[in-house]
């Protein structure tokens, strides 16, 4: 079946502003007409709205509109999206589809289905952050034509009373899952009506998280509602993959991988460079220094026989913790009363101080010495008096301190910009080739660039270096929100979309940003990607790279720390390898959930119906979206780096 209209929505969505389908009086007659399938489409709507009786076990469903399911046709068809819409509609299903390919086109499509099946019936959109919501409302919107009249947008500073009335009111819901929680919570949300959870960025449904509680409060009240779940890439691990699969209830996993037959022609060729940059004679030599300072706190672990010996440069943070957990589950005899607060005190101090480790390793002397500053100064919390207390009668730690304090605190506003890393000299270098020396065949001279480092000290050291080279380098640097009080502030949610807009239309061409880039937000083309730091866990590291080759080749670069950071990056891409070839050779890997009750009848095959979607104008301001919340300023780039105060502190390691 094919055809081309308007949306059905367009045609008779004014009788639904005024209360659930089947209400509506006097709706004028439709003339089928002699082959017009389209046409037999509106009959059935308009007879299904006259309250056609259902099956008895799906009192909620409209039977003649599940006739068939609606697939759009004003976008290029490519065959794998048909085929996964058709069977997340039938499964509960786990999508696993490279950035840029699609995965919130197969969501609307599925969204829009069960909107016109279950005519009283809810549909929800999750997503993890609250810009991400604001995006997706949109997008959906573009795809299947949903009137705005009939979503709702909703988020924490909605009052709990406004968006009770909104989920009487409203069909079609986009919002983050702890707003859900809240809500199913207090039984402002009708749980017996929710047909269809789309999930975005899936991997996250680890332990309690938001997505899990969702999933498991919805199955308290009913068991009849459908599940997809969207990923660029579903877990660390295979034991990630397997908790997401279980707490979501997966029952069907559709995977592609850029080279999967059915998406290779729909994927842009991407480059992965890996340089490896040396620490250099000075950083070495501040490490030694750092190290020295470490051995001191560490030697008393060791002595007390709660660590065992290892070289410090190996030891990792994670390590450490596990340590102080399994102190804390079976102390040694020897270690009496006050002896175990002590000790417990020392755990928390080197735990701290290889945080520090890893800074200056990674990102640089700046981002070190923001760190310890905000020790010293009480910026970071009174939870770090005794680590103070303690460093202030370190003498090598205080030297060190104060060599540090000279270099950033007070230099002098000629002075040449100071590299607190060889890794900065080599992606300015980078940067400033691909700038030069950038040449596209379809003749787009417009070329940008996104950089991403994970604390926010160092994403201001990023974006004040490259800005030296304005106007050839435009760059602004991108984050989420900070916590109150905590110095140079975040982005609100409707800042972020005003940098993810402005870097579209080139206001600037170079978007320098923390882990709040690397999902989902629709960045626009980007040609070139810089990585200024390893992740351990490979699906940062594919969400990162997903921003660029969408529609045209792309270039990844990776720069890592000769040493501990060369090695995390090796093991990741490893890891991403392993959890890849498992899923993807051999299912009986996961272990999936059975099938629950069904959304359709038995024996009711919806035949698919191709048509054109024909989309209104989408209002930004229009009914479902949140309140504005007021802006605090024009976004500019950021100025060059200055001295530091505690007055204007914040937490380097938030996004």
């Amino acid at each position: 079946m094919s055809g081309s209209q308007r949306t059905l929505f367009q045609t008779w969505a004014s009788s639904l502003g005024q209360g659930p389908p089947g209400t509506a009086e006097n709706r004028p007659p439709v003339d089928p007409g002699e082959d017009s399938d389209d046409d037999l489409m509106l009959v059935a709507v308009y007879e299904a709205e006259r309250g056609l009786p259902a099956d008895g076990d799906f009192p909620d469903l409209d039977a003649s509109s599940a006739q068939v399911w609606i697939y759009p046709m004003n976008y290029p068809l490519r065959e794998y999206q048909l085929k996964i819409s058709e069977a997340a509609l039938a499964q509960n299903t786990l999508v696993v589809l490279p950035t840029g390919l699609g995965k919130t086109f197969i969501a609307s499509v599925v969204m829009y289905n069960f909107y016109r099946w279950y005519p009283f019936g809810k549909v929800v959109f999750m997503a993890p952050t609250k810009p991400l919501v604001a995006q997706q409302i949109e997008a959906c919107y573009r795809v299947m034509g949903i009137p705005q009249s009939h979503m709702a947008e909703l988020t924490g500073s909605t009052a709990a009373g406004r968006r009770r009335d909104v989920w009487r009111t409203r069909r079609v819901f986009f919002l983050t899952p702890q707003v859900l929680v809240n809500d199913l919570s207090r039984n402002s949300c009708p749980a017996e009506l929710v047909k269809c959870v789309v999930i975005d960025e899936a991997h996250k449904a680890l332990g309690n998280h938001a997505y899990c509680q969702v999933i498991r409060q919805l199955g308290s009240h009913t068991q009849q509602f459908r599940v997809l779940a969207l990923s660029a890439t579903p877990g660390g691990d295979l034991k990630s993959v397997q908790a997401v699969v279980s707490n979501l209830l997966i029952s069907h996993v559709e995977l592609r991988w850029e080279d999967s037959p059915d998406v290779q022609a729909h994927c842009h060729q991407r480059s992965v460079e890996k340089l490896v940059v040396p620490l250099g004679d000075q950083l070495s030599a501040h490490r030694d220094r750092y190290l020295q300072v470490l051995e001191k706190f560490m030697s008393r672990l060791v002595q007390n026989r709660v660590l065992a010996h290892k070289d410090l440069q190996s030891l990792t943070k994670y390590q450490l913790i596990l340590a102080r957990d399994q102190f804390r589950k079976n102390p040694p005899p020897h270690i009496k009363g006050a002896q175990q607060g002590a000790l417990e005190g020392d755990f928390a101090l080197c735990i701290s101080l290889y945080h520090g480790y890893e800074l200056l390793t990674q990102m640089g002397l700046r981002s070190l010495f923001c760190y310890i500053q905000g020790v010293m100064d009480g910026s970071r919390g009174q939870s770090m008096s005794r680590a103070r207390s303690e460093l202030q009668r370190t003498p090598c730690f205080m030297d060190l301190y104060r060599d540090l304090e000279a270099m950033f605190v007070q230099p002098s506003a000629d002075e040449a910009f100071l590299y607190s890393h060889p890794k900065l000299k080599k992606l300015e270098e980078v940067v400033l080739q691909h700038f030069r020396t950038w040449t596209d065949p379809e003749g787009d001279l417009d070329t940008r660039v996104m950089i991403f480092s994970s604390f926010r000290e160092s994403v201001q050291e990023i974006s004040s270096m490259l800005n030296r080279h304005a106007p050839l380098v435009r760059a602004m640097a991108f984050m989420g929100q900070a916590s109150a009080g905590r110095g140079v502030r975040g982005f609100t949610q409707k800042e972020q979309l005003e940098v993810v807009r402005g870097f579209r239309r080139g206001g600037f061409n170079t978007l320098v940003s923390t882990c709040v880039g690397e999902e989902g937000l629709d960045i626009g083309e980007v040609d070139l990607i810089v990585c200024f730091d390893a992740q351990k866990n490979p699906t940062r590291l594919v969400q990162r790279m997903g921003r660029t080759g969408r529609r045209r080749r792309g270039r990844i670069v990776v720069i890592l720390a000769e040493g501990r950071e060369e090695r995390t990056y090796n093991q990741s891409q490893n890891n991403k390898r392993s959890v890849f070839k498992s899923i993807s050779s051999d299912r009986s890997s996961l272990h999936l959930v059975p099938s629950g009750p069904p959304m359709l009848p038995p024996g009711l095959q919806p035949a698919l119906h191709q048509m054109t979607i024909t989309c209104g104008h989408f209002d930004p301001q229009g009914p479902g979206r949140s309140a504005a919340r007021p802006r605090r300023g024009p976004l500019r780039p950021l100025p060059a780096l200055r001295p530091h105060h505690a007055a204007d502190r914040r937490h380097e390691g938030r996004a």
